[in-house]
């Protein structure tokens, strides 16, 4: 079992050399080797060269954006590199790169996933859990949109939707990377909404979710905020239209995906994902699909991959960093 963490980074110069030795000593004394993997967003400071100075104290795996894209691309990016790099048993934990999440929670969080969980969530709202300098506007735009995802989208054992300190199964990434394709996180641009999204997604799939307590420490961020309240809020309006249970515009035709999926009827390999793409929908009870690309089929022998490799407008931009088995071992 291989422990992978995740760090977004964006502009975060200052808080490099405060985390990564936080993070070595919490992973150093577990009995499992462990892999650090930094995305940089196409930062404007000095985060690519402080990370490569620090490379040389503490091994990292650098991939960089040569311009920023935003949050979304850059989990995605991540997660996608480590289901190519990783195996069966391994885990993957993203924690922000801004020093406000300890590090010291990430035993916790694995012990949660070798219990048998398949995502496990920081959470402020657990007994033991909170928050230091999160103070007026933010405090109440944190609160309010808590309560909404959780009305909007009821999963047992979650109470923290936008806390993206989490542990994650390998295979659940694999299935997701597998089932939702580039659909994963889809919501890219619109702020911090690709956090709910992974949830929502997963939930879809059927993932065994679990939480434990976390001390937010804002008032430890070493950078100015990134947080962009009016996308982020439109991501989850949007959300909330397309997969809660009570709007779910696609929730039903994902679903049905979900279970042929599991029933081995239409393996999720990157031809079914690229039909999901091409627009499929149900109107006046028949079911319209768009017109294909004509090089929307892999070549023959060529069954590596998700939509990139078949889907000339795909928006992953880094398809060495995208290629991953089908369940189905194509």
């Amino acid at each position: 079992m291989t422990i992978f963490v995740l760090l977004p980074a964006y502009n975060e110069e200052d808080s490099l050399p405060a985390l990564l030795p936080k993070i070595f000593r919490a992973l150093t004394p577990l009995p499992h080797p462990f892999r650090v993997v930094l995305v940089d967003d196409g930062s404007t400071d000095r985060t690519a060269a402080r990370a490569q100075e620090l490379r040389g104290t503490y091994p990292l795996e650098i991939l960089t954006h040569p311009l920023n894209r935003g949050l979304g691309e850059t989990i995605r990016d991540g997660i996608e590199y480590c289901a190519r790099e990783g195996g069966p048993g391994d885990i993957v934990v993203r924690l922000d790169c801004d020093d406000s999440q300890d590090p010291a929670y990430i035993p916790a969080l694995v012990a949660e996933i070798q219990d048998g969980r398949d995502v496990v969530i920081t959470s402020r709202h657990q007994p033991g859990g909170g928050q230091s300098g999160v103070h007026g506007y933010r405090n109440v735009l944190s609160r309010g949109a808590g309560l909404f995802m959780k009305l909007m989208f009821p999963i047992r054992g979650v109470w923290d939707y936008s806390s993206g300190y989490r542990a994650y199964r390998w295979e659940i990434l694999r299935d997701a990377l597998a089932v939702f394709g580039n659909r994963f996180i889809e919501q890219m641009h619109l702020g911090f909404s690709c956090t709910l999204e992974k949830v929502v997604k997963l939930h879809l799939l059927g993932a065994r979710f679990a939480e434990v307590p976390h001390v937010l420490r804002y008032d430890q961020k070493k950078s100015a905020s990134k947080m962009a309240s009016r996308p982020t809020l439109i991501g989850y309006l949007l959300l909330a239209w397309r997969y809660s249970p009570w709007l779910g515009s696609r929730r039903r035709a994902w679903q049905r995906r979900i279970a042929a999926h599991r029933t081995g009827l239409a393996p999720m390999c990157a031809t079914a994902v690229s039909a999901v793409q091409d627009g499929v929908r149900r109107r006046g009870g028949r079911f319209l699909q768009a017109e294909r690309s004509r090089n929307s089929r892999p070549p023959p022998g060529q069954g590596r991959g998700f939509s990139l490799a078949f889907n000339p407008q795909s928006e992953i931009r880094n398809p060495q960093l995208v290629e991953c088995l089908c369940p189905d071992g194509t």
